[in-house]
């Protein structure tokens, strides 16, 4: 039954994920909700590893091995995304991808370029 819940638990975070990735326009949104979706994936994950195991025991540790391998490896890529997104306010003054955006122009130090 615990695993039922869980299972909910990370199509709401998917579902949230998903909602957040096509709904905001702004880089920054699509990070964190790709990283919701994520979240929800290791979730699913982590329940299907668990639900073979006897009763008492801790589950298969391979599968467990490779969940923390992929949230380490989404945690670098996450900190990729934001470094480029720094990246990309250093050199445009803007973090939209749009370039018909009518926002002012500024430098890393928020004044007009």
């Amino acid at each position: 039954m615990n695993e039922m819940w869980l299972g909910y638990c990370a199509a709401g975070l998917i579902g949230i994920g998903l909602y957040g990735l096509i709904v905001n326009p702004q880089p920054l949104h699509k990070i964190l909700a790709f990283n919701i979706i994520g979240t929800g994936v290791f979730l699913v994950c982590a329940v299907v590893a668990r639900r073979g195991a006897m009763p008492g025991m801790g589950g298969d540790p391979v599968p467990q091995a490779l969940l923390i391998t992929a949230i380490v490896v989404a945690f670098a890529a996450s900190a990729l995304a934001v470094a480029l997104l720094m990246r990309l306010f250093e050199v445009e003054g803007r973090t939209t991808l749009d370039e018909n955006d009518d926002a002012p122009r500024t430098d890393r130090h928020g004044r007009g370029a």
